[in-house]
Parts: C-alpha cells; structure tokens; sequence
C-alpha cells in the first residue's frame, strides 16, 4: 500500500501525546506543529486514528501545498490539482479555511477563492459543477494558509473527533473528550487501571472524565458510536479496509467488558448534571459499568468494594468571578483532606485553571502539566495521596525543625539558580517525553559534586566522594548548603530525601545493603512498570542513563529471542518482554536481583515461562560450551567495570576480558541477530580486532538522553553483528 502525509490536529499543548499515540497506530512523526502533528503512513493507519484516537481533532489526508502569496497566486495553485480524485461526480464538498496574509485578510474570502479554484478545475475536465454544502458535504476540504503556502487536504474525519457521539448535553462548565482523555493519560491512568486500580471522579459533572476512564481502561474505541466518517464518500475510500477495522473494534469492545471491570465512579452535588451524566452514560454503552452518584465532596467516603489503589481525577470549577475565587481555597482544601482520609494510597490529579489554589490540597505535587481548557490556560496537577507527603508550611520552625545552615550564601546561591535552570530545561523535556524518572544535576559545579535524580517525585541524591585537598568539615559544610538549597528548590524536607556517597564499588561490595527499609515502589519508563527502592542499596534497581538503550531494545524485540547478561533488576528485559520478545533470558549473579527481575517481570504481566531468570555466573556461561548451542537474535551485555565476587569462577575486569565476551556472546547470537554492548569504564578502549571480525558500530550519542548529555563518559555503547 502507498504512504500518505497526514496532519492530525489536537488541543494545544497535547501534541507530545498525540504523535506518541498516532505511532502505535503505524503513522510515523514527521514533525510536531502547534496543536498538531504531521505524520507519514499507510490509509489504513489514517482510518485507524479517525477510529481509535482519543486525542484528536481532526485526521487530515494531505493532498498538496501551493504558493498563496496572493489570492490569484492561490486561486492558480489550487486549480491546477486533481479535484476529481477527492470529489465525487455529481457530489458535494465545503472548505475550512484558517490562517491569512496581506491579501487574504479573512477566512471566509480565502474559503471563497479556495472553491472557486475547485469548481473550475473540476468544469476545465468536463465534468459537472460540485455542489458546495456548508452543513452534511459529502468531503470537507481543509485549507491552511502559512507564510505564503496553502496546505490542502482531504478532511478524513469529517467532524472533530473529540465528539464521540454520548454527550448531546452538558454540564455547566463541559470538559472536550480528548483533553480528558489527554488528562487521563498524563495522570498514568492506562497504568493504573493495568493494575486493577479504580477510577473515581467527586466532581464528575456530565461525567466526561469517567467516561473517557472507562472505554480506555475497556479498549472501547473512541469512534465507535460515529454514524459517518469524512471519507465514506471520498472516491479514494476502501470499504474493505474500513470494515474489517470495524469489526475489530467492535470484537475488542466486546473482549475489553468482558475482562474483570475495575471501579468507574462519579458523585456531584448537582442532581441535574448526574441526571445528564447518566444519560451521557448510556449512549457511551456503558450502564451498569459506570456508576454516578449525587454526593458533595464533604460527604465523600470509600467504598469498602474498591480497590487499594487507584486515580482520583477531577476537574473541579475555576472561579471565574471574583466572589468564587474566594470560594476555591476552602473547596482545595476539603477535596485534599478528603482524598487523603478516605484514598490514601491513591493517586490524585487535579485539572484547574487557578493552579494557584494547589497549596490548599494541603499535599506535595510531584508533577505540573500546562495544558488549555479551550483558550483558557490550565494545569494538571498530580500528588501521590499519603500522609508523608502531606505539605508543610514553608517556614522551618513551623515544619518541626530547623534548616541547615547556609555556611556560603553566594555559593548556595548559583547552586540554587542552576537547579531552577535545569528544571526548567530538563524537567521541562521531561514532562513532554513523558519521562517520571530522571537526573536533574550530575556535578555540573565543581563545588557540589552531587548527583541528583528524581524518581516521580522523590528524591535521591548521591554525593560523590570529596578529593583529598578538601578537608572534612568544608565538605560538611557543602552538603548541609546542598541540602537546604534541594529542599527549597524541589519543595522537598531534607529529611525525606535519599541521600548516599558514592565511592569506587568492586567485588561483593556492590551488591551490600546499605539500609534495611524495604521501601520498594514503582515507577512508569515508556509503558513499562518497574520497581526501585532508593534507600536499602547504592543503586536504585534502575539504571536512568541506560533509558534510551532499553526504549530501543522495547522498540525492536517483536518476535525475537533475548539475552540479558549482567541483569541486573531486569529493567531491560521487562522492556523486550513489553515489547513483544518471544521469550527471553535473564543472567545475574546476585539472588536479590534475580529475585527482583522476576517482580519486575510479573509486575508487567510477562509469562515467566518464556521469559526465565536465572542466578549464574555470566562469565562461567559464557565459557559453558554446552550453552553455545541457545541462540539468540538480540543480546544485551552490559558488564559491571570489575569484579572479583566469591560467586564467581575468576575475576572479571572489563578492558582485559571484554573481546572473549563479545566473541562468546557472537557464537550464540542468530546470524542476523544484533548485540549490543555497553559499559562504564571511563577509560575503555575496545579491542581494534572485533572490528575486523564483526560489524561493530558506536552508538553512545544515540544513547544519551538529555538529562545525561552534560556527562558524555557516563557509559559507551556499540551494536555488534555477523559480518554479511
């Protein structure tokens, strides 16, 4: 089937999520635009997100771009495409027209010129005249006018998307679908609900937001309940294609209710809006699955039937007169005292256009979107319910202690400014990755030689050992200075952050507890569930740096056999595992950490059949000539510098022993299979012969995220193959 160029548009601020979204349709990101995406792929990909996306407003079949630096000029461009292919013989079309310049000052002059080009050029091949229909056209013809080129294409979806068919009425301030959906999504609510978690809305409206929960969480697709699509008259439509389309989203809908049903609940103290929330409900399919309620948020209490974890999302009422307003913080205030007695446990995010209102929840937020609600400016603001994270007041002696001394104000205070610039930078990249768990400072002063990292909002810092030439009581000094500097920045007491110094670790020392806590949580890396515990060992069980390795690994492992030396918590075998590997396997020494990659395994649902981990010495098995006979056709090796563990056959240093490694590693690797090898030796030079014998390619750039671009030494990694 050919390619096409799409441009899928969406509310403002969602187009991370949306091209993340349009990919797992098989539609490829060209570029983002503002409040869009264009993206490259097959019809059957454009169908598929007129049907499945919950994100956006319209799918555009790009048709062709002309200069439009005048009116003639676009008038001449647009005559001379092929208006026959895209409009029906004796058929009927209208044209959307957005943008302007000097000459085309109004959009309803450059539509004009727009189907006066149309209508000629179809009567120039002597054919009837088109009908032009403002309202029900058989194909709505999208026009966007940009710095002197006009864009047109073929509207494919023929109204907004964002229109699922249930809501013909509103509550009084109504929330679109696919911001909704966006706010879902961003809040880790497809995780969540994975998880067997519920959904509960205490201020649910005409109940959008638990609605948008439900079919996401039951695979229902968003377009399901649309009569007519913008291409069913279209001449290029295939009828074949769409129906089969069709009629999996309708086997999917009906698989998806008949899984176990986790909790989709609403309440509002207007028995008007639950009265429209019902209705909307029942055209959405979706009675006895949904339930709403008429409740006030101060009588909100739990269900003993609900889950022990699950998403709080609500979208509670702004305060656009000032007599409101003064209303908010009290409302912020009852809603977080509420979550945290009846949903400790949960999560808690809260879409508002007065972010500033926040504080009275009364708890830490761990994350901050920017988003619109229509023009109007917004954020989403996310908190993980639990009494440790309840805020306290700002001033030291208020939250029960008192700060640590700054001993150098002028010094704290550059620390101070470098980490509200890296928030600002970083962070900011994080957020439109989707990125939770990332390194904010890595010694980027001489004077602070910390490594930073938050892990969905906590905090983990790591202090590099002090050179000799500093003596013990200037480090101290230093390290009280960076802690109350973190604290004020992060919002963070310096008594609930992580704090460790890292030394040279070799032999049984790396895998020694260095507390006892057993403080495991989880955390979200590109769909992936993975569980870390900041305090009871040097490392987290997740190694951030090797983010971009693993996303490749989950990109590329469909239908392949993987090898994971060196495990580790088996982060990147989770990954290969979620990405469709047909069976895996899983090497490491330590019994804590096998122990650990089998959690992190079942916590993503793999079937630990096909995808074992064992406790063995990589190096030993390597040497084994009766494991030479397993191949397989992707393996990840990424050995520790040096080791000298008891466990082990003999001593592993990675400069002299990594050539044998890789050439073992060859022997079981499938003759179009691909290893990738990495390593954080410092001052590792790779063995000049591997390079006559394989194909071996450095792809360290390629594997540095932003957060780890300041410490380029931080690992280096290559892609090894058979020679052709």
């Amino acid at each position: 089937m050919s390619k096409h160029v799409f441009f899928v548009t969406c509310p403002k601020g969602v187009e991370y999520l949306l091209a993340d979204e349009l990919e797992s349709f098989g539609l490829a990101q060209v570029r983002n635009a503002p409040a869009g995406v264009w993206v490259e792929g097959e019809l059957e990909a454009g169908y598929r997100a007129c049907l499945w996306s919950r994100l956006a407003n319209r799918v555009i079949l790009h048709i062709a771009e002309v200069d439009a630096r005048s009116a003639d000029e676009l008038y001449e461009g647009v005559v001379s495409l092929d208006w026959q292919s895209h409009i029906p013989v004796n058929g009927s079309f209208r044209v959307t027209f957005l943008g302007q310049n000097e000459e085309i000052r109004n959009t309803q002059f450059g539509a004009q010129k727009v189907k006066d080009g149309i209508v000629d050029s179809i009567r120039g091949a002597g054919l009837p005249r088109p009908s032009v229909a403002p309202k029900d056209p058989d194909v709505t013809i999208s026009a966007r006018l940009n710095r002197g080129r006009l864009s047109v294409g073929l509207d494919l979806s023929g109204h907004s998307l964002h229109m699922r068919g249930y809501r013909t009425e509103q509550g009084l301030a109504p929330l679109k679908e696919n911001l909704a959906a966006a706010l879902l999504l961003r809040a880790g609510w497809p995780e969540i609900s994975d998880a067997g978690g519920a959904f509960v809305d205490p201020m649910c409206g005409s109940g959008t937001l638990v609605i948008e929960a439900a079919l996401m969480a039951l695979d229902i697709a968003p377009g399901r309940k649309t009569e007519r699509f913008g291409f069913e008259k279209w001449p290029g439509h295939q009828p074949e294609l769409w129906m089969g389309l069709r009629q999996e989203a309708e086997r999917r809908a009906h698989e998806g209710k008949q899984r176990r049903i986790p909790v989709f609940a609403g309440f509002d103290q207007d028995g008007r809006v639950i009265d429209t929330a019902r209705k909307n409900i029942q055209r959405a399919g979706l009675d006895g699955i949904v339930q709403v309620d008429v409740r006030p948020i101060s009588q909100f209490q739990r269900d003993p039937a609900w889950a022990e974890q699950g998403l709080v999302l609500t979208n509670p009422p702004y305060g656009e007169r000032l007599s409101e307003r003064k209303e908010l913080a009290g409302l912020y205030q009852n809603l977080g005292e509420v979550v945290l007695r009846e949903l400790s446990g949960w999560r808690l995010g809260l879409f508002t256009g007065a972010p500033e209102f926040g504080k009275s929840v009364g708890l830490r937020s761990f994350k901050q979107y920017n988003l619109f609600n229509g023009k109007l400016p917004a954020q989403l603001l996310l908190f993980e319910v639990h009494p440790d994270n309840v805020r306290v007041p700002r001033d030291p002696d208020a939250a029960g202690g008192v700060m640590p001394r700054i001993a150098n104000p002028e010094r704290a205070a550059m620390l101070r400014n470098r980490l509200k610039k890296n928030l600002k930078t970083i962070g900011q990249w994080a957020r439109k990755q989707g990125i939770d768990c990332y390194r904010l400072y890595d010694a980027d002063m001489p004077e602070y030689a910390l490594a930073i990292d938050l892990y969905e909002g906590r905090v983990h810092v790591q202090e590099y050992a002090a050179p000799k030439s500093i003596d013990d009581k200037a480090a101290r000094e230093r390290w009280a200075e960076a802690l109350a500097v973190i604290a004020e920045v992060l919002e963070t007491k310096p008594e609930n952050m992580v704090c460790k110094q890292r030394q040279r670790q070799s032999g049984t020392r790396q895998y020694e507890k260095q507390a006892a806590s057993g403080e495991y949580f989880n955390v979200r890396e590109h769909g992936c569930v993975l569980k870390v515990n900041l305090k009871d060992y040097l490392d987290t069980g997740l190694f951030l740096d090797h983010r971009p390795v693993r996303h490749w690994i989950q990109q590329h492992a469909r239908g392949k056999r993987f090898l994971n030396l060196f495990c580790y918590t088996g982060a990147a075998t989770v990954h290969a595992a979620v990405g469709g590997a047909s069976r895996s396997l899983s090497l490491d020494m330590s019994k804590t950490y096998v122990s650990w990659a089998q959690d992190n395994l079942a916590l993503n649902g793999a079937d630990l059949r096909k995808h074992v981990v064992e406790q063995a010495d990589c190096l030993s098995w390597l040497a084994d000539r009766k494991t030479a006979n397993q191949t397989f056709d992707l393996i990840f090796m990424d050995p520790p510098t040096f080791s000298n563990s008891a466990r082990m056959a003999g001593v592993l240093d990675i400069q002299r022993d990594h050539g044998n490694m890789v050439r073992q590693c060859m022997e079981r690797l499938s003759s179009d299979g691909l290893l990738i090898f990495s390593n954080n030796f410092r001052k590792f030079k790779l063995d000049e012969d591997l390079e006559a014998e394989f194909e071996v390619k450095e792809v360290t750039a390629s594997t540095l995220d932003k957060d780890f671009q300041r410490n380029q030494k931080i690992h280096r990694c290559w892609h090894i193959q058979h020679r052709v």
